[in-house]
């Protein structure tokens, strides 16, 4: 699709499609959409940050949050390596001596109304942010220095960024901070969550082979550790994938112990149950 900003003709970008839905931690997913809600004309949608552990699902919780919405979604993936003009429009060499500009998803859904996560927005650099900060508040455009063009958000239009909470990260600049509120921490799930979670990302799996992955994962949570349901499911489908390849030489304990070696390394193995 191509849109016509100032003269200046924009390619959009497409929407994201993701596979699997949010299960429970219902009261994230509250704070996030009230984030979002405008109350009248003269209010206006909060831009959340979503902080928590790699893997703990804050990237599916806004897009799940987005299409209760009935809203397309854009992510996009911020690296220490994003620059102000990959955020808002890209010049393209189109032929002999013509240009292209394509537009970002963030631009892209500021002009659809649309909703953007910004994926890992704390490894971004102060510069590439300082180029959101009018989009932030109340005046809600950003302006491309490329194409020379304003560009300002669709009423619609809606934004959260997701943030790891690890030491591989920037810190963000104060006027940045107080721009993404609230803060919303997206924790590690009840047991049951994390079942659920597992069932439906796996359903394919053994109920013994989730109930001990559930179980795994809750003692290393116990404990403060890193990993997440997201490390789970990459456990209950490796064994899955063992049993079905040499059913009859398939044994459940040791085979879940070997996945959990291969995926998270031998210290991971302090937590595991007996079977």
């Amino acid at each position: 699709m191509v849109v016509d900003i100032e003269g200046v003709s924009l390619h959009l970008a497409h929407p994201d499609e993701l596979e699997g839905k949010w299960v429970g931690q219902d009261e994230v997913m509250r704070q996030l959409l009230a984030a979002w809600f405008v109350i009248d004309e003269h209010d206006l949608p909060m831009s959340p940050r979503l902080l928590g552990k790699p893997g703990v699902g804050k990237t599916t919780l806004a897009y799940a949050a987005a299409k209760r919405l009935g809203r397309e979604v854009y992510i996009m993936q911020a690296t220490v390596d994003t620059r102000p003009e990959d955020l808002i429009i890209m010049p393209v060499i189109e032929g002999a001596q013509k240009l292209r500009y394509v537009a970002s998803p963030l631009v892209t859904a500021m002009l659809r109304g649309g909703v953007l996560i910004l994926d890992e927005g704390n490894r971004m650099s102060e510069k590439s942010w300082a180029s959101l900060a009018p989009l932030l508040d109340n005046r809600r455009y950003v302006e491309s220095i490329v194409a020379g063009v304003k560009i300002k958000a669709h009423p619609l239009f809606r934004l959260v960024a997701t943030m790891n909470d690890d030491a591989s990260t920037f810190d963000l600049p104060e006027y940045i901070h107080s721009r993404l509120q609230p803060q919303i921490l997206v924790d590690f799930p009840e047991r049951h969550e994390e079942y659920a979670i597992l069932k439906e990302n796996v359903p394919f799996g053994d109920e013994q082979v989730l109930n001990y992955v559930t179980d795994f994962l809750q003692h290393a949570h116990m404990a403060d550790e890193r990993y997440t349901v997201r490390d789970g499911i990459n456990i209950g489908r490796y064994v899955t994938k063992i049993a079905y390849s040499d059913p009859a030489d398939f044994d459940r304990g040791p085979c879940l112990r070997r996945a959990i070696t291969e995926i998270l390394g031998e210290e991971a193995l302090r937590y595991v149950p007996r079977l």
